[in-house]
């Protein structure tokens, strides 16, 4: 009798669930990576906001109870909610102004949060219920737009470390007249700089961390620093739901907080899809709706445990790329972790006792930083289009307006009292409208491929035959008609990412006769013309070859065609150095050919992929808007 031998179902990394030493260690670098951002925000509301000592520790608490919350929900995901992947979530710094602007605007400290939490709850639910729908509206935030907010935010915020920096420790008062404070600052931001010159890997994502530890070990040594309110505090604690009061409702806020979630989507998005890649897994529409709707989730339950809105946060992502662990339970466990540390109030009194100074020069370099990403966005946009130009410089004019005069506010009517109530919202506000009104409105529609001047909409694509489709797309995958026409059929398409999706689902679905097709279409990496100049010389790394090298690849070229049948096909942007493309061609020799067949078809998605890129107008919005939270300081 035969014993039918069982079979073991292959385990995603991402699945992975390691051994309890190794979760635990793994778990608690990403706390310690994610620590310095995330208590940050807290730290920074409550003192923009006039909050005591004893409050301002209830709110770092929250913080990170509800953060550890948020994580666990994300990377573990329930029902149709969560993404399943090592995320970890933060309060991102893009609610950070207009938290602190609806609080003051509703005066101030637990009476100004109550109208906070109200409108985080609402947002969150937006948030939720949009998620399926989301996908819809990344047309109207392309790099122009989310590049615009993301500069104002930086700008908008710095003026909150500026003032941090000139407070005296002690009466909590402004001095920008003593010096003592400023180099407290300045000498915070030179030992972040420093770390991050000298230092790499894992130092060098935890460089604020340190920034705040040494600085605030300086105002110690030198009386700045008290842990008074340390020893007050008890060991263990929960921060209980309301616990400032039952929350208020503004429309003013609720509309804020609303395009600050919008927001924080797009930014989302965009580190859904790098952790995709990092770790390997295909990201589909509904792995984006999952992660708003975790975002979504974490919100409301941030504005219940008084904290704020959620996002996932860019350091943690890098880490996952910099230590190559992959396992979603190693980012619950970092959630765990979190929500031990909620508890522990001494904790959050030794973190709230950090001297104004020495946070505000952290703060200096990660706000600047979030300019400087948006900068880094902006540098994505044609700027030859005059419309561009228009739509960032009058919505940076008039978030500066607001930011720089608030009560300017008081001088309009009160229908328009919302908008000029932050300098963030009327700056979102205008480039989104301004996109809506030049690029989507009449027949001057958001261009998609053609270039500026003379683009073709994407509305003018979901109309197109199949003759003028393949005659504008065809070039993606060198004409190959059974690939052009399959992805013809997917239309209407809702924005550029669904015309990039139908192309690679298409390129891979072919039969095998079909992807034999496909690849003799593409030049042969080692032929050569009539002159014996390389047909693919053009290749980065195939350019100004000594003579030997020229042979050698000729050589790899013509075993490859008579060993498989089809020419070698090498992603030439991904392999830039001659013996790199000699050593892939070699190794690749050794494959079978059913193999080596799927190699070369992921070189063409590769090389397809590109060329999508350089084609269509804003082809990855979510890529391109991406700063995470915090983007790395480095």
């Amino acid at each position: 009798m035969s014993v039918k031998p069982t079979t073991r179902t292959r385990v995603h990394p991402v699945d992975e669930v390691l051994p309890v030493p190794k979760l635990a260690a793994y778990g608690f670098q990403h706390v310690v990576a994610f620590y310095a951002g995330a208590v940050l925000v807290p730290i920074i509301i409550g003192s923009a906001i006039g909050l005591t000592n004893e409050q301002l520790i209830h709110l770092i608490n929250a913080d990170l109870f509800t953060c550890g919350i948020a994580s666990i929900i994300q990377s573990v995901g329930f029902w149709k909610i969560g993404v399943r992947l090592p995320l970890l979530q933060g309060v991102t710094f893009a609610g950070v102004s207009p938290v602190i602007a609806i609080a003051m605007a509703n005066g101030g400290g637990t009476e100004g949060l109550l109208y906070v939490y109200g409108a985080v709850i609402v947002a969150g639910l937006v948030t939720f219920f949009m998620a399926p729908y989301f996908s819809k509206l990344l047309r109207f935030f392309p790099p122009v737009v989310t590049g615009t907010v993301i500069t104002i935010i930086g700008v908008a915020l710095l003026p909150v470390a500026v003032n941090d920096a000139v407070t005296n420790p002690a009466t909590h008062e402004q001095d920008p007249t003593n010096g003592r404070w400023m180099a407290y600052a300045i000498g915070t931001l030179l030992i972040i700089v420093l770390i991050q010159r000298f230092f790499k890997g894992f130092m060098a994502t935890i460089a604020v961390l340190l920034g705040l530890v040494i600085g605030s070990a300086v105002a110690f040594m030198l009386g700045d620093m008290n842990f008074d309110g340390t020893s007050e505090a008890s060991w263990v604690g929960f921060t209980q739901p309301f616990l400032f009061g039952v929350p208020k409702f503004s429309v003013i806020a609720i509309i804020s907080m609303i395009v600050v979630m919008l927001i924080i989507a797009v930014e989302t998005t965009g580190s859904v899809y790098a952790t995709g890649e990092i770790v390997g897994k295909r990201i589909k529409k509904d792995d984006i709706a999952a992660t708003l709707r975790a975002d979504g989730v974490a919100t409301v339950i941030g504005g219940t445990f008084n904290s704020f809105p959620y996002t996932a946060f860019s350091e943690n992502v890098g880490l996952v790329r910099l230590t190559g662990v992959r396992s979603r339970w190693v980012v619950a466990t970092a959630g765990g972790i979190m929500i031990l540390l909620g508890l522990l109030p001494k904790t959050a009194a030794v973190v709230a006792s950090i001297p104004p100074p020495v946070l505000g020069g952290a703060a200096l370099a990660l706000f600047a930083t979030v300019a400087v990403v948006g900068i880094q966005t902006l540098s994505k946009v044609d700027f030859t289009d005059h419309r561009n130009l228009i739509i960032v410089a009058t919505s940076l004019g008039l978030a500066m307006l607001v930011t720089i005069q608030p009560t300017v506010s008081e001088g309009v009517p009160d229908w328009l009292a919302m908008l000029f109530g932050s300098g963030i919202v009327l700056g979102a506000v205008s480039a989104i409208v301004l996109n809506v009104l030049f690029f989507h409105i009449g027949n001057r529609g958001q261009a998609v491929a053609g270039g500026p001047g003379k683009g073709i909409t994407l509305d003018q694509v979901n109309e197109m035959s199949s003759e003028d489709f393949a005659a504008t797309f065809g070039g993606l995958v060198q004409g190959t008609p059974w690939v052009v026409e399959r992805a013809y059929q997917q239309r209407p398409f809702a924005d550029a990412h669904g015309l990039r999706e139908a192309f690679q689902e298409s390129l891979l679905a072919g039969t095998t006769e079909e992807q034999i097709e496909l690849i003799n279409s593409y030049p042969d990496l080692g032929s050569e013309d009539a002159t014996g100049t390389l047909n693919a010389a053009d290749h980065v790394g195939l350019s100004n070859l000594e003579e030997d090298e020229h042979d050698n690849i000729v050589q790899l070229a013509a075993e490859y065609r008579e060993h498989f049948g089809f020419p070698l096909v090498i992603c030439a942007r991904e392999t830039e150095r001659y013996d790199r493309v000699l050593a892939n061609g070699w190794s690749r020799v050794e494959n079978a050919p059913s193999a080596e067949r799927s190699f070369a078809m992921i070189e063409i998605a590769k090389i397809a992929n590109y060329r999508f890129d350089d084609l269509v107008a804003d082809a990855n919005p979510i890529a391109a808007a991406r700063f995470g939270r915090i983007n790395d300081f480095r």
